[in-house]
C-alpha cells in the first residue's frame, strides 16, 4: 500500500525524474559549500576562525561536505580515482627533465650553455611514471648503504669505473652486482685521510677534526666524483653538498645520492647556482674539470658570491690537466696559479697555502677591502637579486652590504643562531617554529611508527640488521621555512640528512637555513627538481599544496615529479588542510601510491596524508 503522501496528486505538474532530483541534490550541496567561501580555499580557511561551541558539529558537517564536493568535482572532470597513469618506456628509466642537450642546441644555446638547465625548452610530452631499471634493488639501509650500493641502481658502468683515477680505484671495488667502498676504518693508505689532514693543516689547524671549531661547517664540493671526500666530511659531522653537471652516463650526483650523501645537479656555465650570497664556509674542487680563469673569471666571481667572509676556496688540480703534453714544474705551477694572479686582488682573496697540487685561498673578512682596490677593479653589485634562481652570471662583487657579512670564525656553532644572524626574521617566530617542530616530530614518531620510523627495519626473509640502522636516509623538506623539521631530526639524533627546499615565491628563508649549517636550495615547484630518478627515501611537504594553490602549477605534474625522485618503497608525508589533503589523496591514487589520511584529533582542520610508493617490477 502506497504512502498517503505519495498518493496525493501533484500540484505543480508531473513528478520530476529521479536523475533531476539527484542533479538538484548535487547542485544544492555544491551551493552550500560555495557559499562558505569564494574559492577552493574555503575548505582550507573557514575553520581557522574560532566559533562558539554551539556550532561544534557544524565544522564536521562542513568538512564532510567539502570531501563530498571534492570527490564529485573530481569525478565530473573525468579524473576519477580509477584512472591510473601508465608507466613510461624503458628509455626513460633515468629521465632528468630540463637537461636535453640536443633540444638546447636546436634552440640556439652554445659555448657550453647547452649543458645548463633550460626547463622552458625541455618538456615531457606525455604524462607517465618513470619506472626503475630491470634489476633495481632497494638500497641497503644506512650506514651499510654508504659503503655498498647495487650497481644496477646507477648508470655508472664497470668500464667507466675502470677508467677513473687511481685514488678512486683504491677506494672502490667492483663486485658481481655491487660497488663497494672502503669504510672509514679501512682508510689507512696515503689517500683520503692524508688529503683531508693536509687541507686542515694548510689552513692552520692541527687536524681535520678541528674544521668545526675553525668555522667550517658547510662545504660545497664541486664535481664530487664518487662521493669519497663527501663521505669523509660527513664522518666529521660537516655538511657537504655535492654539485656536478648533468651527465647522461656515469653520474656523480646519482652515485652520491645512492650512497646517502647530499647532492644535486648544479651547472654554472652561464647561470648562478640557486644559493644566495654568503652561503658556504668552504668551496672544494678536486679534479673537477673546471678551467677557472675562463669567461673573464666569472666562474671564480660566482664562487666568491656564495663563499662566506673568511671562507676557503680549495683547489686540487693536477698540472697535467692544464698541459697534457707535460712541462716543467714552474710552468705547471704558473698555469695552475693563473686564476689567482688575475683575480686575487680584484676579489680580495689571499693565497694562504700551496702544497703539491693543492692551493687554498681565503676570502677577506674586511668588506672595506673592496673599496680600497685599484681603479678599474670589479664593481660592487647592488644585490637586488639576493635570492637568485638560475639568474645569469654577473661580473660584480656580491654580499658586501648584507647584514650576514659575518666571518665564519665568529659565527654560532651548530644549528642555533644568534639574534644578529636572524636577519629579517622575528626571533620569537623562529623559536616558536623550533618548538612546534619538536612537538610535531614526536607526534610523527608516535603516529607513524612502526610504519616509517621503525627502530628495527627488518623485512620478511631478511637477516637481522646490524645496528645502527635507519629506515630513511635522504629526506627532502619541500617547504622548509626555517628548517625546523631538519633541526628536530638532528635533536632526535636521527641518522638522516635533509634537503631543505624554499619555494621561489615563499618568504626567502634560505640564508637562515644555510647559516644553520643545513643543506638547502631555492626551487620553483612548477618545474622539475635538479636530481636523478629514485634519489630520496622521504618527501615531506608542510603546507606546500595550499601554497601552490594560487600558482600556475599543475598538481598532477607536481605529483609525477615527486614520484620520479622518490625511491620505490619511499614515503611522502603531506601536512595540510582538509581540502588540499583530499585532493592530494586522489592524485596519489592515480600514480599508484598507497595513501592514508590521519586526523590529528587536535580540533584543527590540519590532516596528515601518508603515502608510500610501491616497488613495481615490470
Amino acid at each position: 500500500m502506497r504512502s498517503p503522501w505519495l498518493s496525493k496528486p501533484a500540484i505543480f505538474g508531473p513528478r520530476p525524474p529521479i536523475n533531476c532530483l539527484l542533479l538538484c541534490f548535487v547542485c544544492v550541496l555544491g551551493l552550500i559549500v560555495i557559499l562558505g567561501s569564494t574559492s577552493w580555499s574555503v575548505f582550507d580557511s573557514a575553520t581557522s576562525i574560532p566559533v562558539p561551541d554551539v556550532y561544534s558539529s557544524y565544522r564536521r558537517l562542513k568538512e564532510q561536505a567539502a570531501v563530498d564536493y571534492l570527490e564529485l568535482r573530481t569525478l565530473s572532470l573525468g579524473a576519477g580515482r580509477q584512472t591510473e597513469l601508465e608507466f613510461c618506456g624503458r628509455e626513460k628509466e633515468n629521465y632528468v627533465p630540463c637537461y636535453n642537450v640536443s633540444a638546447n642546441l636546436f634552440a640556439g644555446f652554445k659555448d657550453g650553455e647547452e649543458f645548463d638547465r633550460h626547463c622552458e625548452i625541455s618538456r615531457q610530452s606525455e604524462r607517465c611514471l618513470v619506472r626503475p631499471p630491470k634489476d633495481y634493488k632497494i638500497p641497503l639501509r644506512w650506514p651499510a648503504g654508504r659503503d655498498v650500493i647495487w650497481s644496477a641502481n646507477v648508470k655508472i658502468t664497470k668500464d667507466q669505473f675502470l677508467s677513473s683515477g687511481s685514488l678512486t680505484k683504491r677506494l672502490m671495488l667492483v663486485e658481481e652486482n655491487q660497488f663497494s667502498f672502503h669504510s672509514e676504518d679501512g682508510l689507512t693508505f696515503d689517500g683520503l685521510k692524508d688529503y683531508s689532514r693536509q687541507v686542515a693543516e694548510m689552513i692552520g689547524l692541527g687536524s681535520d677534526s678541528e674544521f668545526l671549531q675553525a668555522g667550517v661547517q658547510s662545504v660545497l664540493d664541486i664535481g664530487c666524483g664518487f662521493g669519497i671526500f663527501g663521505a669523509h666530511l660527513v664522518s666529521l659531522k660537516l655538511m657537504p653538498i655535492c654539485v656536478a653537471a648533468y651527465e647522461a652516463t656515469g653520474s656523480q650526483v646519482q652515485l652520491a645520492l645512492e650512497r646517502g650523501l647530499p647532492a644535486m645537479i648544479g651547472n654554472f656555465i652561464s647561470q648562478q647556482l640557486p644559493y644566495p650570497p654568503l652561503s658556504f664556509d668552504m668551496v672544494h674542487c678536486a679534479q673537477c674539470g673546471i678551467v677557472w680563469d675562463e669567461k673573464d673569471g666569472m666562474l671564480l666571481i660566482e664562487m666568491d658570491r656564495i663563499l662566506k667572509p673568511g671562507g676557503y676556496f680549495v683547489l686540487t688540480s693536477p698540472a697535467s690537466n692544464h698541459n697534457p703534453h707535460g712541462s716543467s714544474s714552474n710552468t705547471k705551477k704558473r698555469s695552475t696559479l693563473t686564476p689567482t694572479e688575475e683575480f686575487s686582488e680584484n676579489i680580495c682573496w689571499n693565497l694562504i697555502a700551496q702544497q703539491d697540487e693543492t692551493f687554498i685561498w681565503q676570502k677577506t673578512v674586511d668588506f672595506h677591502c673592496y673599496k680600497s682596490r685599484k681603479h678599474g677593479a670589479l664593481p660592487l653589485c647592488n644585490d637586488v637579486h639576493n635570492a637568485p634562481y638560475y639568474q645569469p652570471l654577473v661580473s660584480c662583487i656580491s654580499g658586501t652590504t648584507s647584514n650576514r657579512w659575518i666571518p665564519i670564525q665568529n659565527r654560532s656553532s651548530g644549528p642555533h643562531l644568534s639574534s644578529a644572524e636572524l636577519e629579517g626574521v622575528q626571533p620569537e617566530d623562529f623559536f616558536e617554529d623550533t618548538q612546534v617542530w619538536r612537538s610535531s616530530l614526536r607526534n610523527y614518531w608516535s603516529l607513524l611508527s612502526p610504519i616509517i620510523f621503525s627502530d628495527h627495519p627488518k623485512r620478511p626473509g631478511d637477516e637481522d640488521p646490524t645496528p645502527p640502522y635507519n629506515m630513511v636516509r635522504n629526506v627532502m623538506d619541500m617547504n622548509a621555512q626555517y628548517g625546523g623539521f631538519n633541526a628536530a631530526m638532528l635533536e632526535e639524533k636521527r641518522l638522516v640528512w635533509v634537503m631543505n627546499v624554499v619555494p621561489v615565491r615563499a618568504p626567502n628563508t634560505l640564508p637562515l637555513i644555510l647559516d644553520r649549517g643545513f643543506a638547502g636550495v631555492m626551487h620553483d615547484w612548477c618545474e622539475p627538481f635538479p636530481t636523478y630518478p629514485r634519489t630520496y627515501d622521504m618527501l615531506h611537504a608542510n603546507g606546500l599544496l595550499s601554497h601552490l594553490s594560487s600558482e600556475r602549477c599543475s598538481m598532477m605534474d607536481l605529483f609525477l615529479e615527486m614520484d620520479r625522485i622518490l625511491r620505490p618503497e619511499g614515503w611522502a608525508i603531506f601536512s595540510d588542510k582538509l581540502g588540499a589533503v583530499e585532493m592530494a589523496r586522489a592524485l596519489a591514487m592515480q600514480i599508484h601510491w598507497e595513501a592514508r589520511v590521519i586526523d590529528l584529533d587536535n580540533g584543527s582542520d590540519q590532516r596528515l596524508l601518508v603515502c608510500q610508493k610501491p616497488f613495481v617490477k615490470k
